[in-house]
């Protein structure tokens, strides 16, 4: 009888685990994207191309389909996070060989993984809000063995005294909750297509965050220029109006003259992505 739960577990953990890939490679394709790698280009990276994310994405599916196992209907306790994160940074460490050294997705195995474990402890279901609020739980709690150095997040988030990515997870992801996917519900209702959509959660991201890869590579200025045309894309009606494909259109432009990428933003959308597929049915226009 110990079989069923087992082959459930297992399952459900290898489904979640292509999800979450899938995500990540979505949010890649997805086009166009102010300074952002995407089907076009590099946007304002010089290390990264869609290949590459494409790869690095790949690269982390067995690391999802161990923190699902390793979650499976499992409590928030100190024991759990601790193997979370253990399986993160040793997802790191498979991300950074398959990439040669260079961090595409770090911030990425940060809240897909929490919220792929997080569903994994609902059993494998769940709604948006429970799933939130479950990797809040496993993020708030202490892992005594993460290496006390500070990414370039990090540093971010001291310089200019503003949030982070552990403050958006322990938060349960208030830019996906209130922001991104109400946008992607939204824009979908009022007729725009998926890539509309996705974009125009992307955007609604951007009008907030304090997206701390704008802030390290352009400062204020970046994260200022971000929000302001983020907002002013919304304003004119989204990515499904020529008035928002223009002002798209313009705030790329701005982020590559700044070397600015919105990478933070970027991880929150595929975060989005997976939280939208795992708990509505997907339909793709």
């Amino acid at each position: 009888m110990k079989l069923l739960p087992q082959i459930a577990a297992e399952g459900g953990a290898l489904r979640l685990a292509h999800t979450a890939t899938q995500c990540l490679i979505d949010e890649a394709r997805l086009s166009p994207k102010p300074g952002l790698v995407d089907s076009r280009g590099s946007g304002a990276h010089h290390d990264l191309t869609l290949e590459l994310m494409e790869r690095s994405a790949h690269s982390l599916t067995p690391t999802f389909q161990a923190l699902a196992q390793q979650s499976w209907l499992r409590p928030a306790d100190i024991a759990l996070r601790q193997t979370i994160g253990r399986l993160g940074r040793e997802g790191e460490q498979q991300m950074m060989a398959a990439t040669g050294g260079v961090n595409t997705h770090r911030g990425a195995i940060w809240a897909l993984g929490l919220l792929v474990s997080a569903v994994a402890m609902l059993g494998g279901k769940g709604s948006a809000r429970a799933i939130a609020n479950t990797a809040a739980q496993l993020a708030s709690l202490p892992d005594d063995a993460a290496p006390k150095v500070f990414s370039k997040g990090l540093r971010a988030t001291h310089r200019y005294r503003v949030p982070g990515a552990r403050e958006e997870a322990r938060q349960a992801f208030p830019h996906i909750m209130r922001l991104a996917l109400p946008q992607l519900l939204q824009s979908r209702q009022q007729g725009a297509s998926e890539t509309q959509a996705r974009l125009d959660a992307l955007m609604a991201i951007m009008t907030s965050l304090s997206d701390t890869c704008v802030l390290s590579r352009a400062g204020l200025e970046g994260l200022k220029a971000m929000r302001e045309g983020a907002q002013a894309v919304l304003q004119a009606g989204g990515a499904s109006s020529e008035q928002g494909q223009r002002a798209l259109a313009e705030l790329d432009v701005r982020m590559l003259a700044l070397n600015a990428s919105p990478g933070g933003a970027a991880d929150l959308l595929a975060a989005t992505l997976f939280l939208d597929r795992v708990t509505t049915p997907y339909l793709a226009n």
